[in-house]
């Protein structure tokens, strides 16, 4: 067993070293979570989260890389549940590495939000009935069965799309009260997880400023009360920018204290944001940031006062009521903790959060969270959070991509003008396809040599591709030069949808059908 374990580490050593440098550079900066064994194995586990198509089961993985997933499938299956490693030291590195990389320099904008996804299963750690904003209307509100989680994301902006990206970095499992106090832990709200999120943030990065956007189910006085409170070297380092109500209750600044009785808390009332509104001017700004990387003519009332709650004091806001000339959105007020921000500013902040919302569908489609079997605390714990970590892996892999991977697309149709992350994982992928496994010479070579039944079925389709992509020619021009192979690269699997029936000779039968050999990936 020993012999095996030795041999073992050897060879995920040299899969290691053989992983291209951006990817190898990237998860070398995420080592400080993991010793040097667990951190191999998170590299392969990663590498193939992204290489799968469909279920992320760990045995799908590794049905996916097969022999470059050495070692007894046990010792990744004990990764999520056994192995002793931080997340949080994970998410710190991530963290450090995007803010190095993507937001060298200025205001971090942050978006805050919760999402529900949906798990099977009887005794799975955490599970509780949620809403479903997704699929809930003002008229019928669903439920899901399954586990809400708070997340805070970097928003950045790229140079090959016109919105913003939303890239995950922290998550926080939400628990329902009653399950609090059954294990006799204070119950925490989803905006008081987002405050321990923003801490940590707070904590790790001292020289760095924030604005955090939140939608309506975080526009509390008491996470604006947080932003906004001044402790000596943090001063203004985190202002938040979210949903306000018509009806607030702002005041003026208390008057100075005389010497004699209480002192006050608030001064003198202040006019309501409605009766502002409906007794005031509009002012009309033309081509402000909006929805999707857009731009839109609105009127906008803005002002500014003292938002006061009873025994937690005063949180100095600017508030801005924002009506659409288009008519396609209800009239919103948003607020801020930053008073000097201006109207087009707490606009644009505000609808940048809308793109965490395209990052939950995203990871739904693309990476899976959904399909994952995990039942125990430390598995759930982990892996989900791992996989919202992924997502912000591949933008950054797809960001360091040399152009020839970085131009080619997965889907095209007329008016496209932006990156999706359709497109950058499926370039990703063929990177790792071309770089990695075909760059590995014993793998290479076996796979040449097994275009035979022996053939591995997930990489028999990428059989043709091999050489033409090694020297550097275009997707377009293989599917010129072997008709009837695949145009777009898939990642695993043994599907034959994906063979082009236009041009070129009826396909053969695949070896899918028949019983894969030993070591075979399927």
């Amino acid at each position: 067993m020993a012999r095996k374990a030795r041999a073992a580490r050897r060879q995920l050593q040299q899969i290691h070293q053989a992983v291209p440098e951006p990817a190898r550079s990237l998860f070398d900066s995420l080592g400080g979570a993991f010793t040097r064994p667990t951190l191999l194995r998170f590299v392969v586990l990663a590498l193939a989260t992204i290489l799968t198509i469909g279920g992320r089961t760990v045995c799908k993985l590794l049905r996916t890389l097969g022999a470059l997933a050495p070692g007894h499938p046990s010792s990744y299956h004990r990764f999520f549940s056994k192995r002793r490693w931080s997340s949080w030291r994970l998410a710190h590195g991530l963290a450090h590495w995007v803010f190095d990389h993507l937001v060298p320099e200025g205001r971090i904008f942050l978006a805050g939000d919760d999402t529900v996804d949906e798990h099977r299963g009887d005794k799975v750690f955490g599970k509780g009935c949620h809403r479903d904003p997704v699929r809930s209307t003002h008229r019928y509100t669903a439920f899901r069965w399954g586990h809400k989680w708070v997340v805070l994301s970097v928003l950045v902006r790229f140079p090959f799309t016109r919105r913003q990206w939303a890239l995950p970095l922290l998550v926080a499992l939400y628990r329902s009260e009653k399950d609090n106090h059954k294990a006799g832990r204070r119950h925490k709200t989803p905006h008081h997880l987002l405050r321990q999120l923003c801490c940590l943030l707070l904590r790790w990065f001292r020289q760095r400023t924030f604005v955090l956007a939140g939608d309506g189910d975080y526009a509390t006085h008491e996470l604006a009360r947080f932003s906004a409170r001044r402790r000596g070297q943090q001063r203004g380092r985190l202002s938040l920018v979210s949903k306000f109500y018509p009806d607030a209750n702002l005041y003026e600044p208390p008057p100075p204290y005389c010497g004699r009785y209480r002192p006050r808390v608030k001064g003198k009332a202040l006019a309501k944001p409605e009766q502002v509104v409906a007794d005031s001017v509009r002012t009309k700004l033309t081509k402000v940031a909006w929805y999707g990387g857009g731009v839109r003519d609105v009127e906008v009332v803005t002002g500014t006062g003292h938002w006061y709650k009873a025994g937690h004091g005063l949180v100095e806001v600017r508030w801005v009521f924002v009506h659409d000339l288009t008519g396609t959105h209800r009239d919103e007020y948003f607020m801020t903790t930053d008073v000097a921000m201006t109207a087009p500013e707490v606009i644009e902040t505000y609808v940048g959060r809308w793109n965490e919302e395209t990052t939950f569908q995203e990871r739904r489609s693309y990476l899976g969270l959904e399909t994952t079997r995990g039942w125990k605390e430390k598995t759930v714990l982990r892996m989900a959070p791992c996989l919202f970590g992924l997502y912000s892996v591949v933008v950054c892999l797809y960001s360091q991509l040399p152009r020839r991977y970085a131009r080619e697309r997965a889907v095209e149709w007329d008016g496209k003008q932006d990156v999706t992350f359709s497109d950058a994982i499926t370039a990703v992928r063929r990177w790792l396809w071309v770089e990695w496994v075909f760059a590995i010479p014993a793998t290479s070579q076996s796979l040449k040599n097994s275009r035979g039944p022996s053939a591995p079925c997930c990489c028999t389709p990428l059989l043709p591709l091999l050489d033409p992509w090694k020297m550097g020619r275009s997707r377009t021009q293989c599917h010129r030069t072997h008709p009837g192979t695949p145009v777009a690269l898939p990642s695993n699997g043994c599907s034959r949808s994906a063979t082009s029936t236009r041009t070129g000779p009826k396909p053969s039968t695949s070896s899918c059908a028949r019983p894969s050999s030993a070591g075979s990936p399927c």
